[in-house]
C-alpha cells in the first residue's frame, strides 16, 4: 500500500529541500525521522513534517516499522520577484523561490509479498515447461 503527502507553495529554495530529501530517500522511515531530527538544515523540518503526513496517510502513525520512502521529490513552485537597489541608480532582482514537496511511503511487507508471489509463479513455470 502507498500514500503520499505534499506540500505546495513553500517558501524554501528547492535546491536546499533536494540535500535533504536525498539523505532520506529510500531508507525506512524510522530512520528518516532519525536523520531529520538531527539535520542542521532549516529544511528538516518541513521534510519532517511532509513525511509525518505520508505516513499518517499510510494509516501508520504509531507504528510505522515497515513503511519505507519509496519517492521524495521537489518541484519548482512560483517564483516572488523582488527589486534591490542596485549601484548607480539601477536595480537588482531577487527572486524569491517556491517549492512544490511530495513524498511517497510504501509498505515493505506488502512489496516483499509481492516478489515472493512473483518468485513462486516463476517456479511454478518452470517445473511445467520441464
Amino acid at each position: 500500500m502507498e500514500a503520499k503527502a505534499t506540500a505546495k507553495f513553500v517558501r524554501y529554495t528547492p535546491r536546499k529541500v533536494n540535500q535533504v530529501l536525498a539523505l532520506i530517500r529510500n531508507k525506512k522511515v524510522e530512520k528518516a525521522f532519525e536523520i531529520l531530527f538531527f539535520l542542521p538544515k532549516s529544511a528538516a523540518e518541513l521534510v519532517k513534517k511532509v513525511l509525518k503526513s505520508a505516513t499518517a496517510n499510510a494509516g501508520k502513525l504509531e507504528d510505522y516499522s515497515n513503511l519505507k520512502v519509496k519517492e521524495a521529490w521537489v518541484g519548482n513552485g512560483s517564483i516572488l520577484k523582488r527589486i534591490r537597489a542596485g549601484s548607480k541608480g539601477r536595480s537588482m532582482p531577487i527572486k524569491k523561490r517556491m517549492v512544490h514537496l511530495t513524498i511517497i511511503v510504501t509498505d515493505v511487507s506488502v512489496s516483499a509479498e509481492k516478489i515472493k508471489k512473483r518468485t513462486v509463479k516463476n517456479e511454478v513455470e518452470a517445473k511445467k515447461a520441464e
